[in-house]
């Protein structure tokens, strides 16, 4: 696509953020909401359109080559990734769950499920390529070097259990006697024919019959087949066969695509350069004028303080502003006034401050004279200040300026020139102001004829700071290493390992269309594999990826993934690393047995992990088993793993992660039935229960499956079916099932004997699926954590908020059934 497709593309989006900023900013206070249904389908719709705008401004970014237009889209690329989290948090603590059911407002929309699929923007890992690069290049040297490559084993060590050399000997036994039979056979057919060498005529008519006969029967069924699938593609039930490879028009729009992100490293480049030689051309040829006019303006400001006041003025400090502060729009009387109004204020403050203190008592005590009204509101927001100075400079500069000229989207001169004007004078700002304290000074001691004025007017006397209690700083004890050190370090103790490649997109599953429906009639939804997906994306990959979002967005330290065996909570956590081009660094209690042993041992090694994590930030700290390290009573097996190493300090490292830290920890967890609750849930602020996958998720599942091992779906394969009888498996074993049908031999004999569901019943057979109990007790145990209590309550019909009545209270319910 042109130039002119991508603008017109972002000034769609600036144009909606435009209604969205005026809704969500109006001129009046908006009246609190009592209905929180009401309340949260408002939440979903300002949820819903913020993502159509996310998706419009990241196809923007990734295309646009205009390289001072690109810093303007991705200010306001980051601002609505942080309201988009914004609005989730706000909805998850208004509805007490992860899960939200949005398909009635994707319906009043006019939308489909992927309209509100969380995209992941590209400039992640784009913008990091050359650091990632060189980061997998150091791992995979340090690899090599461990011999850590698994070599292929030598065919036939492996020694057969008796079942093994049973089944072959038979196999061989069988076989020979085919070959035995067969070669009896063939002898028997050259008997006969040896006696049937006189053929008639009419024997070789029918002969030549039979053969037509068996012609004739193959091109019709292969004709009708034909017919039957031209028939199914202009019904549109069906795709055609060119459809599967991406087209001619794909491969062009693809190969333009990647010509437009060249563009934009070469002209990045040629923008950096441009910045250096204008700013220098700038201070060279405008500098000295801004110096002399600034010095006049100033001096001419002492004159008229001196022709007002009778006295020469104080020179403000650079804490006020310097000499900014004298050209506002003021009278040297007023200027005089207010900076000594500000002296007074500071002399003051510490009185102030017990007043306020002392007026805010009173007004809790007395309820205040305007009580706000009871109801829910929209919580403050962090971003939306950014937004909507993103809107307003859009406005002014972009959206009505004349491009004709600028047919290759290079950058504007005459823009870098005003915002390095700005940046030059305050430079020369600072400089003037020192020269003219000192010239200030002089004026003083020539116009004071007294002596004692001196002291008076002299150098004002700075007021010490009070040295507050310096906090106690975390020892480095590794302050004589270097990074790389570090790092060969953890990989050589298998703590730090490579991701899987997998993506996101990779954990597929179908969206939840009755979701809002079984809500409605007080059925609590299970939730989708695509529910889970958009979670994920939005409490770790886009904070993760952005650092905006990580500092002002609420922070997420630690994730917990709970769900039955198979259901890809490892690939989720290789998933996020792999979006964001994060490190993945291995605590889990399996992984840890017998490194770095005793407390000091223990110390130096979370010490090093979370050094490395936050200087080679985005990290991933992953914790498998994750409910072994809060065992209530650890069982004999798990002894000698030590579980609970972890259980003290990890808890003290969370809290010293900050917003500039772009760390998460992500545990992983199949059996939380027996684990201290309430520490877990103090570690993990987040639980993100994965359930089994729903019939829409597996029908979709199998046949990304059958595609990706090789085989083909035809009509022969019916995955309805398929689907309906895989209830209760999940994907590690459906993965497991798919690789074990579709071998090698399979894969080839797949022209002559297409798939079918039958071929698939009996590995199924073999493997128990995830039982009812099972997922009855997962939903059970979630139940009890903060968030599930709170769904209950709310389900039940009580705020979330109120207080639980006390013992007496319930014994007086009690009382009175």
């Amino acid at each position: 696509m042109s130039h002119s497709t991508y603008n017109r593309l972002w000034t769609d989006a600036q144009m909606k953020l435009k209604s969205l900023l005026a809704q969500e900013i109006p001129a009046q206070r908006p009246r609190p909401e009592k209905d929180r249904v009401v309340f949260f389908q408002r939440l979903a719709v300002l949820y819903v359109r913020y993502l159509q705008i996310f998706r419009q401004l990241e196809e923007a970014y990734d295309q646009v080559v205009h390289p001072q237009k690109r810093r303007l889209i991705r200010e306001v690329l980051d601002g609505i990734m942080g309201r988009v989290v914004e609005l989730k948090n706000e909805m998850v603590e208004k509805e007490f769950s992860e899960y939200h059911y949005m398909d009635d407002v994707l319906q009043d929309l006019k939308l489909t499920p992927e309209d509100i699929e969380i995209p992941i923007p590209r400039y992640f890992l784009s913008e990091r390529s050359v650091v990632l690069r060189d980061r997998r290049k150091m791992l995979s040297n340090i690899l090599n070097h461990m011999e850590v490559v698994e070599k292929p084993r030598p065919v036939g060590v492996r020694a057969l259990t008796l079942e093994e050399a049973v089944r072959n000997i038979q196999v061989a036994e069988r076989a020979r006697q085919g070959r035995l039979r067969a070669q009896f056979m063939r002898d028997i057919q050259r008997q006969r024919g040896a006696g049937d060498q006189d053929v008639g005529a009419a024997a070789v008519n029918t002969a030549a019959i039979h053969i037509q006969k068996v012609w004739k029967g193959y091109m019709q069924r292969k004709k009708t087949k034909r017919e039957r699938e031209e028939e199914m593609i202009f019904l549109g039930m069906a795709m055609e066969p060119g459809h599967t490879q991406p087209g001619p028009a794909r491969v062009s729009a693809q190969t333009h695509e990647a010509r437009r992100r060249a563009k934009q490293e070469e002209y990045e480049t040629d923008y950096q350069k441009s910045l250096v030689a204008i700013t220098e051309k700038l201070r060279e040829l405008e500098g000295p004028n801004m110096r002399e006019t600034m010095k006049d303006q100033i001096r001419q400001w002492f004159i008229e303080c001196r022709d007002a006041t009778g006295a020469f003025p104080d020179y403000p400090d650079e804490e006020e502003g310097g000499s900014a502060v004298i050209f506002t729009e003021k009278t040297p009387q007023q200027l005089m006034e207010e900076l000594a109004a500000k002296n007074e204020d500071a002399n003051k403050n510490p009185k102030g401050k017990e007043e306020k203190k002392d007026k805010g008592k009173k007004d809790k005590g007395t309820g205040g004279e305007e009580e706000e009204e009871a109801g829910l509101k929209m919580l403050p927001s962090s971003f939306l200040g950014d937004l909507e100075v993103g809107q307003k400079t859009f406005t002014e500069v972009w959206q009505n300026r004349l491009e004709s000229t600028n047919f290759n989207q290079r950058h504007e001169t005459e823009l870098i020139k005003e915002e390095k004007r700005k940046e030059i004078e305050v430079e020369i700002r600072l400089q003037v102001d020192e020269l003219m304290r000192q010239e200030l000074a002089t004026w003083k001691l020539a116009v004071d004829k007294d002596k004692g004025a001196k002291a008076k007017g002299g150098a004002k006397k700075k007021k010490g700071t009070k040295s507050g209690k310096k906090k106690k700083k975390d020892k480095d004890l590794t302050a004589d290493r270097s990074i790389e050190s570090l790092y060969q370090e953890l990989v050589e103790q298998g703590l730090l390992k490579p991701a899987e490649h997998v993506k996101l997109q990779d954990y597929v599953g179908d969206y939840s269309y009755l979701g809002t429906t079984l809500r409605q009639t007080d059925i609590e939804p299970m939730p989708s594999l695509s529910d889970v997906r958009q979670v994920v994306a939005l409490y770790a990959v886009l904070p993760l990826g952005s650092q905006v979002v990580h500092e002002k967005a609420p922070l997420v330290k630690a994730i917990l993934l709970a769900g039955p065996a198979g259901v890809g909570k490892k690939m989720l956590v290789h998933a996020i690393c792999q979006e964001t081009g994060a490190n993945l660094f291995d605590l889990s209690p399996m992984n840890l047995a017998g490194k770095y042993p005793g407390k000091s041992g223990l110390s130096m090694m979370l010490h090093l992990v979370f050094k490395v994590a936050r200087l080679l930030q985005p990290s991933v700290v992953w914790i498998g088993d994750a409910e072994k390290m809060f065992y209530k009573k650890v069982p004999k097996e798990d002894k000698e793993l030590d579980p609970k190493r972890l259980k003290k300090d990890l808890p003290k490292i969370l809290k010293s992660l900050k917003g500039e830290d772009r760390v998460l920890v992500v545990g992983t967890t199949q059996d939380p039935f027996n684990v201290d609750l309430k520490s877990l849930c103090k570690v993990y602020n987040k639980i993100i229960l994965i359930p089994r996958p729903d019939y829409a998720s597996r029908y979709i599942m199998w046949r990304e499956l059958i595609k990706k091992n090789g085989g083909e779906v035809t009509a022969a394969l019916d995955l309805s079916s398929l689907a309906k009888i895989s209830d209760g498996y999940t994907q590690g074993h459906m993965v497991k099932v798919v690789k074990s049908i579709l071998t090698e031999r399979r894969v080839q004999q797949l022209p002559k004997r297409p798939l079918s569901a039958a071929e698939f019943v009996a590995p199924l057979a073999k493997i128990d699926p995830v039982f009812q109990d099972e997922e009855e007790a997962l939903k059970n145990w979630y139940a009890k954590t903060p968030l599930g209590k709170k769904r209950a309550k709310a389900a039940s019909g009580i705020e979330a908020d109120e207080e639980p009545p006390t013992k007496g209270g319930k014994n007086a319910l009690k009382k009175g059934k």
